[in-house]
């Protein structure tokens, strides 16, 4: 006999619907064979569901079996379809009711004693699932919570196969479980907040200018001046995600198998991998392709301490991705395409030692030494971040007084006022932020009052600003205008933003 169950795997972040076809042959040696380019993963799953089909005190059909994962020509990973090969078995050997499986999809991964463990990708295939007009859904309990956040069709988790079996049957129905409205659950550790942040009124503005127009930032200075904490407490200067944010970047982090505790991701993400990292874990890619620490960073903050210590063919990979917010991976088999539109926060020292123009510490490094370490970093990749910043050592009157600075919570008002103003300005196309401006958004919608095109086209001449540069300054002016909720951008803004170029500039 031949049953038809239909399920769904992930190529990059989008969902592709795999019609899980089984014959239960009437005669023949028995076996059991899994076609339809499996991957050693799905082939595993022979031993997983036989086991569970006995386990759940049914009987497996002792005769030949043919499992067909169709279409033919996408390569299968993971071990998803365990579920719906054990439902197709027992739907071909006549023990479950093939009623509901034309309009059910069924994802999920068997242990030996038929529980239904978490599997990766299930929001990207209920989302699938919706556009197909697939009534129904199960997935394992584990995954309940990203399910969910797609609305259209009906959730039903899993927690075993005999409880699913029932279900199809009609003996014991299982609950549907419903539709949940994406919320935001932030919350900062107190020791990483700006109101504990000693001094360093420079680096908080810029800090808050970044936080605004979504520019990228990197700081320079000795050690143990506050970059890293300074960085640390970004984040909670942020606005929070917005519905499509939420749906845009747990769908990342359900096809990787990032998500903990069944929970969606509600807070914009801050990434900070280790200087050792390879470029395959920074910019993603592997055999089988997959997102890396930029797309993991989409819509949040990728921080990268010790900046100059990162190899530089792991640094230079970050071009394109800074520039275009995608990234895109070609491999023999194909290419995909991740979205990584993120903030890059970088932090720095000035030489090997660290102390090149400390006031008081004199630097140790011999100047070839100086220069090897400053050409780690090209041209090209600094003159794609928009903010340079100075963090020098704390005063000693900053350092040793009881007074709280500005708190987070004061700074991030300021911020979504500007964000919002943003969001008004960007309504009608596709981008969120000053940052994400192109050359045609800028001459639409930044507005220079006639001082400081002057004070511009001086910039030009006398600190040979390129063409990257100079459209850099405006967008970092416009911010500034948004925070002061001005409508055009004056003078002190543009002055404001040319102190935050690079002093090669």
């Amino acid at each position: 006999m031949l049953a038809k169950v239909l399920s769904g795997t992930t190529i990059g972040l989008d969902g592709v619907l795999i019609t899980v076809e089984v014959d239960v042959a009437e005669r023949g040696f028995p076996g059991f064979t899994i076609v339809g380019l499996p991957d050693k993963s799905v082939d595993e799953a022979k031993e997983r569901v036989r086991a569970a089909i006995v386990n759940t005190s049914f009987e497996m059909p002792d005769t030949r079996l043919t499992i067909n994962l169709a279409p033919a020509d996408i390569h299968k990973i993971g071990s998803a379809f365990d579920l719906p090969i054990a439902i197709g078995i027992l739907a071909a050997a006549g023990m479950v009711k093939k009623d509901q499986l034309k309009k059910s999809l069924f994802v999920g991964e068997l242990s030996l004693e038929g529980e239904v463990r978490k599997v990766p990708g299930v929001l990207s295939i209920s989302l699938l699932a919706r556009s197909k007009k697939i009534n129904q859904i199960f997935v394992p309990w584990a995954n309940v919570t990203e399910a969910a956040l797609v609305d259209g069709i009906e959730i039903f988790p899993v927690n075993a196969l005999a409880e699913l079996i029932l279900h199809l049957n009609a003996e014991i129905l299982l609950t549907q479980y419903p539709h949940q409205e994406q919320k935001n659950h932030v919350s900062y550790e107190d020791n990483y907040l700006f109101e504990n942040i000693k001094g360093q009124a420079t680096a908080k503005r810029a800090c808050e200018i970044a936080a605004a127009g979504f520019h990228n930032i990197i700081f320079k200075g000795p050690p143990g001046t506050g970059k890293t904490l300074l960085s640390r407490a970004f984040p909670s200067i942020l606005p929070d995600l917005d519905k499509e944010e939420i749906l845009e970047i747990t769908k990342i982090y359900s096809v990787t198998g990032l998500i903990k505790d069944s929970q969606y991701i509600s807070q914009r993400p801050f990434r900070s991998p280790h200087h050792t990292i390879s470029r395959i874990g920074l910019v993603g890619g592997g055999s089988h392709p997959a997102p890396g620490e930029v797309s993991l960073a989409h819509r949040g903050v990728l921080f990268l301490d010790e900046f100059s210590e990162f190899p530089r063919t792991v640094l230079e990979a970050l071009r394109q991705p800074l520039e275009d917010g995608i990234i895109t991976i070609s491999r023999a088999q194909g290419s995909l395409t991740f979205p990584c539109r993120f903030l890059l926060l970088a932090a720095s020292n000035p030489c090997p030692c660290g102390y090149l123009g400390h006031p008081k510490k004199s630097c140790r490094c011999l100047p070839g030494a100086i220069l090897k370490y400053k050409k780690r970093l090209s041209g090209p990749l600094l003159d794609r971040i928009d903010l340079h910043v100075d963090v020098p050592p704390v005063l000693e009157g900053d350092l040793m007084t009881d007074t709280l600075s500005e708190s987070s919570e004061i700074i991030r008002g300021r911020v979504l006022r500007a964000r919002n103003k943003q969001k008004q300005r960007f309504k009608n196309s596709k981008i969120y932020t000053n940052a994400e401006m192109g050359t045609s958004e800028i001459k639409k919608f930044c507005r220079l009052s006639s001082q400081a095109l002057n004070l511009l086209k001086q910039a030009i001449s006398r600190l040979s600003l390129s063409a990257r540069s100079y459209f850099k300054t405006i967008k970092i002016a416009q911010t500034i205008t948004d925070l002061d909720g001005k409508e055009i951008i004056e003078s002190e803004a543009v002055a404001e933003a040319l102190q935050f170029r690079s002093h090669d500039d």
